[in-house]
């Protein structure tokens, strides 16, 4: 069994406010792909990026990683084979000190001293960040913190990484730091975004989405040399 591909079958979501956000989602992320997942605002990205690791369940259909199904129950399964990295790093992180934030998923996997202590220095060393590791998070610019976001989700080891909005807001420099790690990663990634430049230099796949609907899915460089499908989901 692989946990490295994610399944979405006729998934539908309704806010308890009644706004229907996904109205009959399909789609399946195999092995190793990187997929871009775009769209206006309000197309429903970041409701169908909360459905990949249970943070919402679907009012209609399933969604499955691996042979996996997200339920209440494989919660805790699912979320060490699936990282999610927030748009707003804030929500990330909490904890008084950067390496504390980046152990506080292996804390809570009862993992060994050691074995934490390796992961953190690894992932914080990944992001570009191991010098910031005794620095308090409110201490640390936006695309710092966005690093070490990530690193709380790298140190987890998922098979499957989702990020929402990962290059807003950063510097160049910033920027080019975050596609080479996104590029470095070779399980299975999915990244909604507007930066339409990184999905075309690191996506060979990309989802359009338009009103909770998936309107188009194919390769990237079809699907963005047609003008008129861009304009008419408020891409460009």
């Amino acid at each position: 069994m692989s946990h490295h591909y994610i399944k979405f079958n006729n998934v539908h979501y309704t806010y308890p406010n009644g706004y229907e956000a996904l109205k009959g989602v399909s789609f399946c992320i195999t092995h190793g792909e990187k997929v871009a997942l775009v769209g206006s605002n309000g197309a429903g990205k970041s409701t169908l990026l909360l459905h990949t690791n249970g943070l919402l369940l679907p009012t209609l259909g399933d969604v499955n990683v691996g042979d996996i199904p997200i339920v209440k129950k494989t919660l805790p399964l699912i979320r060490r084979a699936v990282g999610l990295v927030f748009q707003n790093p804030d929500d990330q992180l909490f904890m008084p000190t950067v390496e504390e934030d980046v152990a506080f998923g292996l804390v809570n996997m009862q993992l060994p001293p050691d074995e934490i202590e390796r992961r953190v220095v690894e992932s914080l060393k990944e992001v570009g960040a191991l010098s910031l590791r005794k620095r308090a998070p409110y201490q640390l610019s936006g695309g710092q913190k966005r690093s070490v976001a990530i690193a709380t989700v790298l140190s987890m080891e998922p098979d499957i990484l989702i990020m929402d909005e990962p290059s807003s807001n950063l510097d160049p420099q910033a920027r080019r730091l975050l596609m080479n790690q996104i590029e470095s990663f070779t399980h299975t990634c999915l990244i909604a975004t507007h930066d339409l430049e990184m999905v075309r230099e690191l996506c060979k796949r990309t989802i359009i989405m338009n009103d909770g609907l998936i309107v188009a899915d194919g390769e990237t460089h079809a699907l963005f040399a047609d003008k008129e499908l861009l304009e008419e989901n408020g891409l460009e």
